[in-house]
Order: structure tokens, then C-alpha cells, then sequence
């Protein structure tokens, strides 16, 4: 796969294109490539979990069954921060366009893979143990997929529309979330689940995946064949891409502001995963929804994050993206913690109050995704960027992801109920202490050596 990707590195898109057209394939190729890559992401927490039975045997008792699962979701998460490292790498070592390509190829890959594994009825737990195994593989084609796709998209876009673009980019992943809960709810309808030789659990779980693995390749089709290299990373010092991109973020200036977006984006993945992961669970025991009810509901509060995001982005370009992130790191502590609040405590609320809840702290929640595409890379020079900017963004997630634990330390303190609200809250702080101890990038030259805060 790595020689298929140096060759098709030796021969890029045609360079007679205007730069108009380059910058509109960048960004397209920015666009597709996160649709993917979160399309991927949400695959086996939405689509795989009414389908685990095909891959866990009947009689194993719940607790380990749910480890298990948890380690489908955990091993995408491990593999994401390394992916970041090791793309990161390429990506400012051998260009981004070459990281990008074998990035998307190894996604449509394993993907693929995961679609045509047998079940517990024909190889044990091991079809099991192959879903762990491949997810941790995808998940470092994940991780490198942004870290390389992304900067190079940022590199081409002018200075004065970049947290556009961001949004625009940004905004696939609330989109991608939402398609997928519509298509696995149709997919239910059609194809019963429950039993491991229902029709869903044998067979109806395969068709996102494979769906997933055709959009990657046709993806890749298209970068090979039309996204240019970024003339930012070519323009770069030839001295400097020599040396350890990972050598010189964790010193100097680098390392300063690697600290700093670690702060900031600690608070991102805090907030996104009570967003993500527990705002949905919460609604269903409160307002006592049923399966099908919840992925409604879910369905509306991605659908109108989705339209958020390029406005925040639009506004973190008129006010900066320091203002930008000062400002909605409060509105996450207070009106996301807040509407989480409000939602914990209510007594047998409606429906429609329910989703009304959901989708105002949802999307509040989530909301500093914007323009995070524009602010990450605009914080690194072009000779590590990618690696700054994959490792910045990934390596975050460690903390938050034991989310779970500190829900259970903050119900001891103040209580079960409001437990998410302040872990909500405490995430927005996160994210205005970060953006305070940082600089306003809007108008960094990608092409100049990154800002420091002074």
C-alpha cells in the first residue's frame, strides 16, 4: 500500500490548474475526507451495538459484555493519537498529500474488513477479537487522515475565509452522526435485531460498513486524481523537514503552545463527550424514550449542531478565534451546563421538551468544533504543522476519555443527578483557560513561523 501511495505521491493532479481551482479541490478534499473519517468514527457505537450479539456469545454475563464493547470504541481511540504521530510525521516529512492518500486507503481497508468477519457462531471470540484488532489499526488511519487532510486544505484556503472553511469542514462530523443514526433506524426497520441469527445481527450491520469503505475509496480517487500539494509545506525550509517534526514540537516556543491547545482541547473533548455520550443516555432515562424515540432525537440535535458550525466559524473570523473561544468556553459552561442541568432534574419531561433540552446543550456542547480545523493549524508553523496539529487534537482525548470515572467522583461529592451538568461546566472553563493562555491566530500567514502568546 506504501509503494501504491509513493507512486500515486510521483504524479499529482495537474498542475496547469488555476489556483482558484486549487484551492476549491483542497477544501473539497478537506470536506469529503472528515465526512469519511467521521463517518467512520461512528460506526461501531451506533450501527455495531444492536448487532454485538452476533459477536458475543449468549450466555456471557453483562458486565463483560459490556467491557467488550467498550473496547471496540477504546481501540479507536488509542489508535487515533498514535495515527496522529505517525502521519504528522509524514505529513511534514514527505508532504501532506502523500499522508492523506495512505491514510484513506488503509481506512477503506479495514473498514472493509470489519464488514465481511464472521460472528461467534463460526469462529468463537475471535470475530470479536478481530473487530478490537482492526478498529485500533482503523483508528491510526483515522488519526492520520486529519492530521494530514486537513492542514493541507487550511494551507490553501486565504487567510480571510479560513474559519469558514473550518466550519464547513467541521460540520460533516454532526452530519456524519446524524446520517448514520438515520440510516442504522432505517435499517432496524427493515431488518430485525435481537437475536445473533436475526437478520440485522447477521447481516443488516454490514451494509454502513461496506457503504463506509466504498465512500473512503471513492474518496481517494478523487485526491489522487485532483487535490494538489500545499505550496506552504512546499515552500517551507528544506532544513527544517529534515529535522524531527516531534523533536522540535516538544521544545521550545513549540512545546509552549503544544500545552496550550492541550488545555484548550481537554475542555473540547470533555464537553463533546458528555455531549456525545452521556446527554443521549440521560434523555432516554429521563423522558423514559424509547430506542426509536432517542434516535430521533438524536437525529435533531446533530442535524442542528451541523448548521452551527459554519457560523461559528464565520464569527471566529470577525471577532478572532481567541474572543471566539473565551466567549464559548463560558457559554458551554453556562448555558451547555446549564440546559444539562435542567434536563438531569426534570421530572417527566415531554418529548418535546426532552429534545429541546438535548439539542440546546447538544449543540452548545459541541459548538467549539467550528472553527477548531482554522485555530489548530494556525497555531504550528508549516514545517511540523501536521504533527502539532494531530497531536494536539488527538492526544487530548486521553484525559476525557475517562469521563466516566470522574462522573462517578463528582456524584459523590454533590450528587448523581447534576454530576454531567458540572463536568459540563467544568469543560467550558477548560476551553477559556485555554484560549486565554494562548494568541489570536486569524491572521497568521500559514506560510510564516506560528504566533507566540506574549
Amino acid at each position: 500500500m506504501t509503494d501504491t501511495a509513493h507512486s500515486l505521491h510521483l504524479n499529482p493532479p495537474d498542475s496547469g490548474a488555476d489556483e482558484k481551482t486549487k484551492r476549491r479541490r483542497a477544501l473539497v478534499g478537506g470536506i469529503v475526507g472528515y465526512f469519511v473519517d467521521q463517518f467512520d468514527i461512528y460506526l461501531p457505537v451506533i450501527v455495531l451495538a444492536p448487532a454485538m450479539s452476533y459477536f458475543v456469545p449468549s450466555d456471557l454475563d453483562a458486565g463483560t459484555a459490556t467491557i467488550i464493547a467498550a473496547f471496540v470504541f477504546t481501540a479507536t481511540l488509542i489508535g487515533r493519537p498514535v495515527g496522529a504521530a505517525i502521519f504528522g510525521v509524514i505529513a511534514d516529512r514527505t508532504g501532506r498529500r502523500k499522508a492523506t492518500i495512505i491514510a484513506i486507503a488503509g481506512i477503506a481497508v479495514t473498514t472493509l474488513l470489519i464488514g465481511l468477519l464472521p460472528g461467534h457462531a463460526s469462529v468463537g471470540l475471535w470475530g470479536i477479537a478481530l473487530v478490537i484488532l482492526l478498529r485500533l489499526v482503523d483508528g491510526i488511519f483515522l488519526g492520520g487522515e486529519y492530521t494530514a487532510a486537513i492542514p493541507l486544505a487550511m494551507e490553501w484556503t486565504p487567510k480571510r475565509r479560513r474559519g469558514l472553511a473550518s466550519g464547513l469542514i467541521t460540520m460533516t462530523s454532526p452530519g456524519a452522526l446524524c446520517l448514520i443514526s438515520a440510516l442504522t433506524l432505517l435499517l432496524l426497520q427493515i431488518f430485525p435485531a435481537g437475536t445473533p441469527d436475526s437478520p440485522y445481527a447477521v447481516w443488516g450491520w454490514r451494509i454502513p460498513f461496506i457503504i463506509g469503505a466504498a465512500l473512503a475509496a471513492g474518496f481517494l480517487v478523487y485526491f489522487v486524481r485532483h487535490v494538489p500539494e500545499s505550496e506552504a509545506w512546499e515552500n517551507s525550509e528544506p532544513a527544517a523537514k529534515r529535522m524531527s517534526p516531534l523533536r522540535q514540537l516538544f521544545t521550545g516556543s513549540n512545546r509552549r503552545s503544544l500545552a496550550q491547545v492541550f488545555v484548550l482541547m481537554t475542555g473540547v473533548w470533555i464537553a463533546l463527550n458528555i455531549s456525545a455520550s452521556v446527554l443521549p443516555s440521560l434523555t432516554s432515562r429521563v423522558a423514559g424514550l424509547t430506542p426509536t424515540q432517542l434516535t430521533i432525537a438524536i437525529i435533531i440535535a446533530s442535524a442542528a449542531s451541523t448548521l452551527t458550525y459554519p457560523v461559528a466559524g464565520l464569527v471566529s473570523q470577525r471577532i478572532g478565534r481567541r474572543p471566539f473561544y473565551i466567549g464559548v468556553g463560558l457559554l458551554v459552561a453556562i448555558v451547555g451546563g446549564g440546559a444539562t442541568a435542567l434536563l438531569a432534574g426534570a421530572d417527566e419531561p415531554g418529548f418535546g421538551l426532552a429534545v429541546l433540552l438535548l439539542t440546546i446543550a447538544f449543540a452548545i456542547g459541541i459548538l467549539a468544533f467550528g472553527p477548531i480545523a482554522a485555530y489548530m493549524t494556525e497555531r504550528f508553523p508549516a514545517a511540523l504543522r501536521s504533527t502539532g496539529y494531530g497531536i494536539g487534537y488527538s492526544l487530548a482525548l486521553v484525559i476525557p476519555a475517562f469521563y466516566a470515572y470522574y462522573l462517578v467522583g463528582l456524584g459523590d461529592l454533590f450528587g448523581p443527578t447534576y454530576a454531567s451538568a458540572i463536568l459540563m461546566a467544568l469543560g467550558g472553563l477548560l476551553i477559556t483557560m485555554g484560549a486565554v493562555l494562548g494568541p489570536e491566530t486569524r491572521d497568521v500567514d500559514m506560510g510564516a513561523p506560528a504566533p507566540s502568546r506574549q
